[in-house]
Parts: C-alpha cells; sequence; structure tokens
C-alpha cells in the first residue's frame, strides 16, 4: 500500500520547514535563500516553489504550527474563569508552548527589523497580547492592584523572555524551563494577596 499524493505532499513540506527552520536559525532569516533551502534539501527550487513561494509563506507556515498550541491555549484560557489557578495553569500550558516554539521566537527576534510590517510579526504579537489579557484579567471586573498587576505582567514576562535570556547558560534546557515556570509561579503566588482569587 503506497502513500497518498497529499500524505507525500505534507510530508514534503513538513521537510521543507524543518529545513528551512534549521537555516533561519543558523544563518538568519534575511541570509538564507530559497535557493539554500532546495540545495540544503537536494531539490530544484521549481520543486520548492511548487510548495512555498517565499520565505514569508515557509514562515508562516511555521508559525501557524507552531502557534497552534498558543492559539489553544488562548481558547482555553478564555473560557476560565480569571482565577489564580486558571492562571497557574495558563503559564504552565504557555511554558511547554514557548519552548516547542522557542526556535521560531528566537528568529523572529533577531530579525525584528526585517519582519516588523510582515504579517507573521503582527500575529504574533496578537498571540502574545491575547495571553498577557488572560494573564492579566481580573475575577469579577474587581480592580486589581498595581503592584498585582506588575506581578502578573513579571510572571508572564519570564516564562517568555526567561527561554531566550537562559538559552545561553549552561544546562539541560527542559531544567532551564522548569526552573523559569518555578520562579514565574512563585511570582504569580505572590499576588495572592491581592484582590484577584
Amino acid at each position: 500500500m503506497g502513500t497518498t499524493p497529499r500524505a507525500r505532499r505534507s510530508d514534503t513540506r513538513e521537510r521543507i520547514q524543518q529545513t528551512a527552520l534549521g537555516l533561519f536559525v543558523t544563518r538568519g532569516y534575511e541570509k538564507t535563500s530559497l535557493r539554500e533551502i532546495a540545495e540544503e534539501l537536494g531539490v530544484t527550487k521549481a520543486a520548492l516553489y511548487y510548495h512555498f513561494k517565499t520565505k514569508e509563506d515557509i514562515l508562516t507556515a511555521l508559525s501557524d504550527r507552531l502557534g497552534e498550541p498558543v492559539d489553544e491555549l488562548i481558547a482555553w484560557g478564555r473560557e476560565q474563569p480569571p482565577t489564580l489557578e486558571n492562571k497557574r495553569e495558563l503559564l504552565t500550558r504557555y511554558s511547554l508552548a514557548v519552548r516547542d516554539a522557542a526556535p521560531l521566537y528566537r528568529i523572529l527576534q533577531e530579525n525584528q527589523a526585517t519582519l516588523r510590517d510582515l504579517d507573521i510579526g503582527a500575529r504574533l504579537r496578537e498571540r502574545v497580547g491575547a495571553v498577557s489579557r488572560l494573564v492579566h484579567a481580573a475575577e469579577d471586573g474587581e480592580n486589581t492592584p498595581l503592584e498585582t498587576l506588575v506581578r502578573f505582567s513579571s510572571a508572564l514576562l519570564t516564562v517568555h523572555f526567561g527561554t531566550f535570556t537562559l538559552d545561553e547558560l549552561p544546562g539541560d534546557p527542559e531544567a532551564k524551563r522548569v526552573a523559569l515556570l518555578a520562579v514565574a509561579l512563585q511570582i504569580l503566588d505572590s499576588a495572592d494577596g491581592g484582590s484577584t482569587g
């Protein structure tokens, strides 16, 4: 039993995305050409064009795939009451999503000037903004003290930006993620004295 043309096309698109991701991380988005991606894959540039017309198309497909867990998390968070326990769960899940999408975030971070005006940059900002609004949401429309809001921001920033700031430190990436999450949850829990639940 052979594979279907659709399955082969999907496998090829996945290979292209993985190869491009590796090149974007090592060489930089701007310095990587479609020709280099095709060469790395051992295919013609025309074969690559069949699946993706531009580097932006590849990056958008990567963003869609790697951003899916964040989109699912946002949908979940919007259905939950904004309790401290749900904020803890949100940060825990976000920690995993950022870990899995770290190469994409790194590409976006290192190529801000180039990617600023592209749709992918706006979509990333929308995702991070949506997670931020969920972390900052007040229970039952209460007025949350500024200090508590700062703690919520600090917890989210610890998870989000900590992933990249600890990248250069020695050690197991998963151990660093767990340590970042533990600190973020401690910050979040320190907000418990406020009026957020």
